[in-house]
């Protein structure tokens, strides 16, 4: 099966194909279709951002489209960056841009104060107006400095065991145990009713 994924991400494109491909998904980023679209999310939840991709891309081909909202809060922040996670630092701002805006955030915050969890909402809107949403967290914490080197957006921060982030482990363990991970097998599940 394809699916037409609604984002000009490639780092989460390879991320959807990785954990789908064991379940026969073939994923089809926009840049592969051909379709240039920039989408503004303008909701305020990752439920309602990851609709509007979706059904934009969906009403622009007449394809079932898929997309992925997620994002980072951070407790003591209030759910900060949450879905303002990729423009943390400010409209096209970097991986790293960010980051250091949250890191610098909570320089004197404590260990115990630094519990934050990642969220995905994957949304599939098809041609006939059906449509469907799955949510995975995962639970961390903000390290005090980056750990890894793989990964993107806040992975060398969020911290899944001691001395060890996103950034610092394998793929596929990341996968095992992530936010879009969880929200993609769930997804996975949800799907083959609509078969």
């Amino acid at each position: 099966m394809k699916l037409l994924i609604a984002t000009n991400n490639d780092k989460k494109v390879r991320e959807f194909h990785r954990i789908l491909e064991p379940y026969g998904v073939e994923c089809v980023s926009l840049k592969e279709a051909g379709i240039r679209q920039e989408i503004e999310e303008t909701g305020t939840t990752f439920e309602e951002n990851s609709r509007i991709k979706a059904q934009t891309i969906c009403d622009l081909t007449g394809l079932p489209a898929v997309a992925d909202d997620s994002g980072l809060s951070v407790d003591c922040l209030d759910g900060a960056p949450g879905v303002y996670s990729a423009r943390y630092a400010g409209e096209n701002a970097t991986d790293d841009e960010n980051v250091d805006k949250l890191l610098a955030a909570l320089q004197d915050v404590p260990d115990e104060g630094r519990t934050a969890r990642f969220v995905s909402v994957i949304t599939i809107v098809f041609p006939d107006g059906r449509s469907f949403h799955t949510r995975g967290e995962c639970v961390g914490q903000i390290a005090h400095q980056r750990i890894g080197y793989n990964g993107f957006g806040y992975d060398p921060i969020f911290q899944v065991g001691e001395g060890r982030s996103f950034a610092s482990i394998p793929p596929e363990e990341k996968d095992a145990m992530s936010h879009r991970g969880k929200a993609l097998r769930l997804f996975v599940e949800e799907l083959k009713k609509y078969l």
